[in-house]
């Protein structure tokens, strides 16, 4: 189906629409930010309005003098979850990519944030380590790098997740799929082509 139109043959821009928070949550490597990145690819061809918080961007900018402590962690999230409700309740679909490990913060998060996607982003260690794109595990093994999530930190997966993907199992697309029916499902967006391949504008 293709995009609608106007009555002058234009395509209706999606400018007005709910703007929703969509927190995908899970290791490094689980697929978080491939997942979100094709997400907005999406998005954008269907005329939403999209922003992308990706954790380690976020870390270089707006939360540069934070570490990684659990008081730390909980202040980057904070900051993040501030960010993103402010854009949010201003008709923006944001997709935030952040480990954000712990699950009291998390929950904070979903109750400041008026509308609210949790995507808990699955895929087991081992998985994670073995794609180690960033070559992190292998300098946390080592002692190079302290506190790392999964090796020396705890990851608290969710308990009750809008959204699971297990990217050890599916694929890109089909995780993508899951994110836009549940999005469908709670008005956010309607989407006309899911599955054609798009480059972001």
């Amino acid at each position: 189906m293709n995009q609608p139109v106007n009555n002058n043959g234009m395509a209706i821009s999606k400018l007005q629409h709910s703007g929703v928070t969509v927190w995908f949550t899970g290791l490094s490597g689980a697929g978080k930010t491939t997942i979100s990145s094709a997400l907005e690819k999406v998005l954008l061809s269907q005329g939403y309005k999209v922003e992308v918080l990706d954790g380690d961007v976020v870390r270089q900018n707006l939360t540069k003098g934070l570490g990684f402590s659990k008081e730390d962690r909980d202040e980057n999230v904070r900051r993040v979850g501030f960010v993103a409700s402010l854009l949010s309740r201003n008709g923006v679909i944001v997709l935030v990519s952040a480990i954000s490990p712990y699950r009291n913060i998390r929950e904070q998060m979903r109750q400041r944030i008026d509308n609210f996607v949790e995507v808990y982003v699955n895929a087991p260690l081992d998985v994670c380590e073995h794609r180690d794109v960033k070559g992190l595990y292998q300098k946390a093994r080592s002692g190079q790098i302290k506190n790392f999530t999964g090796i020396d930190d705890p990851y608290e997966p969710p308990l009750n997740a809008d959204i699971e993907c297990r990217t050890d199992l599916e694929s890109l697309e089909e995780s993508v799929s899951k994110v836009l029916a549940k999005l469908e499902e709670r008005g956010y967006v309607q989407v006309y082509s899911q599955h054609q391949t798009v480059e972001a504008r």
